[in-house]
C-alpha cells in the first residue's frame, strides 16, 4: 500500500510542478534564467520538490541508497515538517492575499494542500515511529534557515520576493528579520510537536514490528 501510495503522489507533485513551471511563463518580461530562478525561490516549490522525491525515490528505487534514507524517520519527518508549514501558512497568510483561476487554481490546490496533507497522511501511516528527539527539531530549521539567507541575498540583489511578509523592501528590515524569526519558531514549534506525536505512536510501530 505504501508502494501504490508513493507513486500515486509521486507522480501527483511532479506533475503540479511542472504545471506551475509552465504557467510561470505567462509572466511578461521575464526572460527564462529568471523564470526558472523565481520560480525555485519560492519555498513551496523547494518543499514540493523534496515531496515529489520523498514519495517517488523509495516507490521507484526502494533499495537505493537515496530511497533507503528517504524513508527514514529523521529525513522523513523533516520533509513533513516543511509539507505541512507550506500548508499552514498558505491557508492563514496568502490564501486570502489572490484568487487563482482555472490551471493556476489547480496546480495551487496540488501545490499548497494535496501534497501537504498526502505527506502527513504518509508519514502517519508509513514511517516507523519512536526514534526521533528534541534534537532533531532544530537541526530540521536548517532548511528554513538557509532558505531565508537565500532569499534575503535573492531580494535585495534584484528586488524580487516571494511572500509579502517577507518583502523587506515593502515592509522593512526590521519587519522582514521579525517575520523571519517568527517563522523559524513556528517550524520550531512544529517540530516538537511532530516529535511529540512521533514518540506516542512509537509503541504502536513496535507492536507491528514485533507482529
Amino acid at each position: 500500500m505504501a508502494r501504490a501510495w508513493r507513486w500515486t503522489f509521486g507522480l501527483v507533485g511532479l506533475i503540479a510542478l511542472a504545471l506551475q513551471y509552465v504557467l510561470m511563463w505567462s509572466t511578461p518580461r521575464l526572460d527564462p534564467v529568471q523564470v526558472t530562478l523565481n520560480f525555485f525561490s519560492y519555498f513551496t516549490i523547494l518543499t514540493n520538490v523534496l515531496m515529489m522525491l520523498a514519495m517517488l525515490v523509495p516507490a521507484a528505487l526502494p533499495k537505493s541508497p537515496l530511497g533507503k534514507a528517504l524513508v527514514g524517520p529523521r529525513l522523513r519527518t523533516g520533509v513533513t515538517l516543511y509539507a505541512a508549514v507550506v500548508g499552514l501558512v498558505y491557508h492563514f497568510l496568502l490564501h486570502a492575499t489572490w484568487d487563482p483561476q482555472g490551471w493556476l487554481l489547480i496546480a495551487n490546490v496540488l501545490l499548497h494542500y494535496a501534497m501537504p496533507v498526502a505527506m502527513v497522511l504518509d508519514w502517519l501511516a508509513f514511517t516507523p515511529k519512536g526514534a526521533l528527539g528534541a534534537k532533531h527539531a532544530v537541526m530540521w530549521l536548517a532548511f528554513p534557515l538557509l532558505y531565508g539567507v537565500w532569499t534575503l541575498i535573492h531580494g535585495l540583489s534584484d528586488g524580487w520576493w516571494p511572500y509579502w511578509f517577507i518583502n523587506m523592501d515593502a515592509i522593512g528590515p526590521e519587519r522582514t528579520l521579525t517575520n523571519f524569526a517568527g517563522l523559524l519558531l513556528f517550524f520550531l514549534g512544529a517540530g516538537l510537536l511532530l516529535v511529540l506525536i512521533d514518540g506516542l505512536l512509537g509503541p504502536r510501530d513496535r507492536k507491528r514490528a514485533a507482529a
